[in-house]
């Protein structure tokens, strides 16, 4: 978007305002200025009024002119087509440096002399305006032959090239930057100047009628003007043009550039007899179409979709008698969905504008053109228009400034919102401690409170918001979830690195194999199973596990350890977290540290894992049989008091049906679980003394039981008790040797001999009066 000074000069007063400090406002506001040069004429250029003109007598393309510069007329040799006698021009005077390096000096061309240059626009480092010299006049202020060039405010001007994003389609005008700026520099905006129709001026009623039958979104204004003749623009208008790159060849369509790159209304021209066909009145039909764009109809002509397109052959150009004026207005997601959907749909340039938001206040654009074209006397505007306007309800977003504050992270007063919000075109009210602010319509952009926020952001300036230190509070997310989260993490670190593999299977198994194991099946029956194998919910990790074994086996693999941490459901549907390992055939696969012979899993290996995996544990022999596992190695797990699974080896009948090697199965509820945290205690200084004790015990008595009779004695000195050795032959018939190591230490002192010994014949006592057993 290029703008200039002096342009926005006809919409805000901006005199006091450097030109320094409106790039740095822009900036500031978030209107990022891309560009910014300074237009500058040279020194001995100055205005001229070229008296005469005549044919070169030695040339066919150069003309002999007389130009009065003021104090003196010179004589100027000019090649330009477009020289002609009362044209006021720009005359580089001898001594003049122009911008591309040339310096003026008195010459001969072909025999006549030449004291100076009638200087084309580009020659003077301007945009090209003319097709040759430029021509003056006075819109840029009164031509006084003489008067440098450079003394005029409009050759002393500022280019400001911005660069805008999408959704700031209402700053595509000099008009929408102009409103920014008012509320960035705390300026008033200039009073709207409205067209007046000139007196006795026909009425556009009779030669145009204009009706539609589409409900909503539709904004058009119709109004039209007689050319006598041909007719152009102003050299304001036409360097203000070059400046922005806007600049055609048909006066027309010129004149609705720059009306609409001043106040973003969308305007286009058409020739009223190329429409009539010779009929004195024409009657438009506005249809919204399928993908709710309108279409401006006469008939079954289509001469044009607001804010896509226009039929070349009925728009207006310079030999236009008659020209019809149309301003229209259309939502940019119309304009977008109706581009998007309708592939073939070839949109012109105001396709740029209207799919970002043009500007909806359609008079503001009519009011300027007929306000420049009423300065031309060729021009007889017809009086009136034609209107179509929907209704339109503004979008009201309700926020407190304790609320802005809050996302800005610094102090604005409410008076202050509300002013920066009433200079962006707000309509503003205060309910207690509330502000209501009505969303002008042509910033369809704003929609809710964070809109509301960046908008005061950008004009109070990033810069002038101080800054404070991050802070990073939340609320605690130590919850049971998350502790389960973390426990299931080390459990699973914890089987990894004891060579585990983790498995993950369907929360669906085969209710038949689970019959045969012996579990009840789930009363919540799955309606569209998977397959016939996968036909219910599991009550265990058993199966799945026992079948990923018999897999790996199958594949060549002589050591399997696998678990899984996963969902099932109990015969009612309850779910919960059940851990399952399975360890079958080696402890190891063969290699050069266990010499190619590993020996095959047992029992305490087996258990020695869990036990590393979950905790220490102590095991009980279950009152009810396991039916899948052997009857002679299976247990279950107790910890802390309480059961938690149980673990065995599977039943000799299961691993040859399943062609499994020797297998071992472990299941804990996972939930049951006690992750304590290991608390650091203090150690004793002292050494510890090992003892060792020998019994005869019957072959049926469990160990569980001496266990149960030393605890009870609660020897403090007593650290650890654990069988080491049990031996049997046949002179011992129906007892077994036991031997048991005790190893005893004091927190406070060295144990004497004496003392442990007193230890040992009080542990032999109880065992001998509670069970009966003797030394060996």
């Amino acid at each position: 978007m290029i703008i200039t000074k002096n342009w926005l000069q006809d919409w805000i007063d901006l005199s006091e305002v450097s030109s320094e400090n409106l790039a740095l406002t822009l900036n500031s506001i978030g209107l990022e200025v891309d560009a910014h040069t300074r237009m500058n004429i040279p020194n001995l250029v100055v205005v001229g009024l070229v008296k005469s003109k005549r044919r070169h007598e030695n040339s066919d393309h150069l003309n002999v002119c007389e130009v009065d510069v003021g104090e003196k007329t010179l004589q100027i040799v000019c090649g330009a087509k477009n020289v002609d006698a009362g044209q006021f021009v720009a005359v580089a005077l001898v001594g003049a440096k122009l911008p591309g390096g040339l310096e003026i000096k008195p010459a001969k061309l072909r025999g006549e002399e030449s004291f100076g240059m009638i200087c084309s626009s580009t020659e003077l480092g301007l945009p090209k305006t003319f097709d040759g010299i430029m021509i003056l006049d006075e819109s840029i202020g009164e031509l006084i032959p003489g008067k440098a060039l450079n003394e005029y405010e409009i050759f002393n001007d500022d280019i400001i090239e911005i660069e805008l994003t999408a959704n700031r389609g209402d700053c595509l005008s000099i008009l929408g930057i102009a409103r920014d700026l008012s509320a960035g520099l705390n300026l008033a905006l200039k009073e709207k100047v409205e067209f007046k129709d000139p007196e006795n001026a026909p009425g556009i009623g009779r030669i145009l009628n204009v009706h539609t039958n589409a409900e909503s979104n539709a904004r058009f204004s119709f109004r039209a003007f007689e050319a006598k003749k041909n007719f152009g623009l102003s050299f304001k208008h036409i360097l203000r043009l070059a400046i922005a790159d806007l600049l055609g060849s048909c006066a027309v369509q010129n004149y609705l550039a720059y009306v609409t790159h001043a106040t973003g209304v969308l305007l286009r021209a058409y020739d009223f007899e190329k429409i009539a066909g010779g009929s004195e009145k024409i009657s438009l039909d506005i249809k919204q179409l399928q993908n709710g764009e309108f279409g401006v109809y006469c008939g079954e002509k289509l001469l044009s979709i607001a804010g896509i397109c226009q039929d070349e052959n009925f728009k207006a150009c310079d030999n236009t008698k008659i020209a019809i004026i149309e301003a229209n207005y259309t939502k940019p997601l119309v304009i977008a969905k109706a581009i998007n959907e309708n592939k073939s749909l070839k949109g012109d340039e105001q396709v740029y504008r209207s799919s970002r938001g043009s500007e909806p206040s359609l008079g503001v654009g009519t009011d300027l053109l007929f306000r420049i074209l009423g300065e031309n006397p060729s021009i007889l505007p017809y009086a009136g228009a034609q209107r179509i306007s929907s209704a339109y309800e503004p979008v009201t977003i309700r926020f407190s400034d304790k609320e802005i504050n809050k996302m800005i992270g610094a102090d604005i007063s409410r008076d202050q919102i509300v002013k920066i919000l009433k200079k962006l075109g707000f309509d503003i009210s205060i309910e207690a401690d509330f502000i209501n602010a009505k969303v002008p319509h042509f910033r369809h952009d704003v929609l809710n409170a964070h809109d509301i926020c960046e908008e005061i952001v950008r004009i109070v300036g990033i810069d002038n918001i101080a800054s404070a230190p991050m802070k990073f509070e939340e609320k605690t997310r130590i919850n049971e979830t998350y502790i389960n989260l973390q426990n299931s993490r080390k459990v699973r670190k914890k089987a990894a690195a004891l060579g585990f593999f983790e498995c993950v299977h369907y929360v669906f198994d085969d209710s038949k194999i689970l019959a045969s194991l012996g579990f009840a099946p789930c009363k919540k029956e799955i309606l569209n199973p998977i397959n016939s194998e996968l036909d219910a919910l599991r009550p265990t990790l058993i199966n799945h596990l026992l079948a990923s074994a018999e897999r790996n086996l199958k594949n060549s693999k002589k050591s399997v350890k696998l678990f899984e941490l996963g969902t099932v459901f109990d015969a009612e549907g309850v779910q919960s977290q059940k851990l399952g390992f399975v360890a079958s055939g080696l402890k190891n696969e063969s290699s050069i540290a266990n010499g190619a012979k590993p020996a095959a899993v047992d029992f305490l290996y087996f258990a020695g894992l869990i036990q590393s995996v979950i905790g220490k544990f102590s095991v009980k022999i279950p009152e009810q049989k396991i039916g899948f596992l052997s009857e002679f190695e299976q247990a279950l797990i107790e910890q802390n008091g309480e059961i938690v699974g149980f673990i065995g080896r599977v039943d000799g009948d299961v691993e040859k049906s399943r062609d499994l090697e020797k297998t071992y199965l472990c299941e804990i509820d996972f939930e049951k679980l006690k992750f304590e945290r290991i608390m650091a205690n203090a150690y004793s200084k002292f050494p510890s003394i090992s003892r060792d004790l020998s019994i005869l015990v019957p072959n049926e008595l469990r160990f569980e039981k001496i266990k149960e009779v030393i605890s009870s004695l609660k020897i403090d000195a007593l650290k650890e008790f654990l069988p080491t050795d049990l031996y049997r032959d046949e002179s011992l018939k129906d007892s077994a040797s036991l031997t048991i190591k005790f190893s005893f230490q004091d927190d406070n002192k060295t144990l004497e001999d004496d003392e442990v010994a007193g230890f040992m014949d009080k542990i032999l006592q109880a065992l001998n009066q509670n069970l009966g057993l003797e030394l060996r």
